[in-house]
């Protein structure tokens, strides 16, 4: 397995509110994990959340008991959720925070996927497809037909979410099978990506790279041509040929 990650303040934002978590090796029980969050609240409350959140996943799923990677994504989650909430209620300055979360692991040619609000998750081959659904406001208007697709990304309410991380004491988490052939790679990134660069050129970027360094670089240098107009953080996973089906 190949990685390389980045997160980039972008072109307006004075902080930077995504946090991104990196392994190849085994985090608990899981083979490795790979996560991106993307934080709201005012003052420093959105840094907070999103970091908080992940540094509690990962240490929830260290620690975790359980044996089925869904159990133990789910049992992080909704523990992290509630512990944010309280530390919301301690302190003045970290209330209304929140955050996205979506992340994987993956093993040998599939990956387990979650995701909470509208960071994102895609799966990159002969065509970019994109596997996590957003948790906001305007997906829930193209959903009921009162919005077309290509309208989403420009609307005014597209920063919207209807789920978040220390949103609700009960938060739901959506999960995801991604079976995996050879020459996929894996995305995952957040809004600051999706919102200045259209998934087509995504792909064209991506495909255009000789390593995935020059692949998130590029991703992150086009978001911030296009405007730059908020946090930027993207992961770039490609699974070995030997651990995927083969086409």
């Amino acid at each position: 397995m190949k990685t390389f990650s980045m997160t980039d303040v972008g072109k307006i934002r004075q902080i930077n509110q995504d946090y991104i978590f990196t392994s190849e090796n085994p985090i608990g029980r899981l083979p490795n994990l790979f996560i991106v969050a993307d934080g709201m609240g005012g003052h420093n409350a959105g840094d907070f959340a999103s970091r908080y959140t992940v540094e509690s996943v990962v240490n929830a799923i260290k620690n975790s008991n359980k044996t089925e990677k869904v159990a133990i994504i789910r049992e992080a989650i909704e523990e992290t959720n509630r512990k944010l909430i309280e530390k919301a209620s301690e302190d003045t300055l970290l209330t209304g925070m929140g955050t996205t979360i979506v992340l994987c692991t993956v093993e040998g040619d599939e990956a387990c996927v979650a995701n909470v609000g509208d960071s994102r998750l895609y799966l990159l081959g002969d065509r970019i497809k994109q596997v996590t659904k957003d948790h906001s406001l305007v997906e829930e208007m193209v959903r009921m037909g009162e919005l077309e697709p290509e309208n989403a990304r420009i609307h005014p309410n597209k920063n919207i979410i209807t789920r978040a991380i220390g949103a609700v004491d009960e938060v739901a988490v959506d999960f995801f099978t991604l079976p995996l052939h050879e020459g996929n790679r894996i995305l995952l990134c957040s809004d600051g990506l999706t919102n200045m660069v259209e998934d087509d050129e995504i792909q064209m970027i991506v495909d255009r790279q000789q390593d995935l360094v020059d692949g998130v670089q590029q991703l992150i240098a086009c978001a911030n041509r296009n405007g730059g107009k908020d946090n930027i953080a993207v992961i770039l996973i490609e699974p070995f040929d030997d651990e995927v089906k083969k086409c």
